[in-house]
């Protein structure tokens, strides 16, 4: 399955006889699928249809989806408003009894606004709905324009993430291969330690010397960091060849290298080893926000 952004936007224009519409929809990031539409008066009921396609295409991100609909000039018909009619005549009645003034004329009348009005024709059930039909295929052209734009930004995106993997690999291997961590380095490092908590205290136990020297080992030891981070990369590349809406895991994942590069970060005795783990964070911090941007 290939990635998806979640940022996109569609546009399908249509007609079918003089009937004419246009879709738009744009696509946004979100924690989860978040639809907002727009329809005109009269099309409410298609809403379940639309929310039933853009779910089905589509798991996460804030979409926003809006739909405008005419008809030919040529085919619209000139009416009069009978309410807006009957409006305009009660009141010039009512004027007309108060004062001397004249009655209205018919063209005075049907020159004011909202008396003359074009409306669409009246169609028949059956091209009503072979026009609901079209509009219709209209929205799956959308969705699938849509859907082809996020997985064109998502398949880019993808290959940031495998360079970012592959440079968080580098700089874990870097950690792993730091002089600093042999154990001819470690114990001396640890001898050093301990002479200075004897120099410090110099009526140490035994005991004591033992439970310090084994915490100062603890801390010096980043196999575990180190073991843990190279399986979350693995996880990654298997996510990233999976596709689908990976979002979500690879966002988890993202923490959890965070997690690691702190712990070695704070556990570390060398400077090259901070300087690797401070490069780590800058690289999974960038990870991350890519992430943020994937279904």
């Amino acid at each position: 399955m290939v990635l998806q952004s979640m940022t996109g936007f569609a546009r399908n224009e249509g007609a079918a006889g003089s009937f004419r519409w246009v879709w738009e929809l744009r696509s946004v990031n979100g924690r989860s699928l978040d639809l907002r539409m727009r329809l005109p008066a009269g099309y409410d009921r298609i809403e379940p249809t639309v929310r039933k396609a853009i779910s089905k295409s589509f798991q996460r991100g804030n979409i926003q989806l809006s739909l405008t609909v005419s008809r030919d000039e040529d085919q619209s018909q000139l009416a009069v408003n009978e309410d807006a009619l009957d409006a305009v005549i009660d009141l010039a009645r009512q004027v007309g009894q108060r004062s001397n003034a004249s009655p209205p004329s018919v063209d005075g009348l049907l020159n004011i606004r909202g008396v003359l009005e074009f409306r669409d024709p009246v169609v028949d059930a059956d091209t009503a709905a072979a026009e609901e039909a079209a509009l219709l295929d209209g929205l799956a052209s959308a969705i699938d324009d849509l859907a082809a734009m996020r997985s064109a930004e998502g398949g880019k995106i993808g290959v940031l993430l495998l360079n970012h993997v592959a440079g968080i690999e580098a700089l874990v291997h870097q950690v792993d291969s730091d002089p600093s961590r042999t154990p001819a380095a470690i114990a001396d490092r640890l001898a050093g330690q301990v002479r200075a908590l004897l120099d410090a205290h110099a009526d140490f136990d035994e005991d004591r010397i033992y439970t310090e020297a084994a915490i100062l080992a603890a801390k010096a030891d980043l196999r575990e960091e180190i073991d843990r981070l190279t399986v979350h990369v693995g996880a990654c590349r298997e996510l990233l060849a999976e596709g689908g809406a990976i979002g979500r895991r690879l966002d988890f994942l993202a923490q959890e290298f965070n997690r690691e590069s702190n712990t070695i970060c704070s556990k570390s005795n060398a400077a090259s080893v901070t300087s690797a783990g401070l490069d780590l964070k800058v690289l999974i911090d960038q990870f991350r926000e890519q992430v943020q941007n994937l279904e």
